[in-house]
């Protein structure tokens, strides 16, 4: 089903940037509004379904990735990315 919405040019800006934000398009963003206004997208069951979840004796959160090698260091990368800016945005500190 298709909506249209007639809204103030300042609110659809604003609805854009929020959307971009999120990562998610305005279409996408309004759903999620509507779902929450609606009852059917509640944050905070969801959290707790998840919580409930992860409390099992069985939850593994990186099922399909055990026994594999992780390619992906956080430590090595923080300490690099740390580096990168302190270069970046290097503070020239005097005695």
């Amino acid at each position: 089903m298709t909506i249209s919405v007639r809204m103030d040019p300042l609110l659809e800006r604003e609805l854009e940037l929020a959307a971009k934000r999120q990562g998610v398009t305005k279409t996408q963003f309004v759903i999620g509004a509507v779902e929450r206004a609606l009852g059917r997208r509640n944050p905070y069951e969801l959290m707790m379904n998840l919580k409930a979840e992860e409390e099992r004796a069985d939850y593994r959160l990186i099922k399909k990735f055990e026994g594999e090698e992780q390619p992906y260091d956080t430590e090595g990368s923080r300490k690099a990315l740390v580096k990168k800016l302190s270069e970046k945005h290097s503070v020239r500190r005097t005695g």
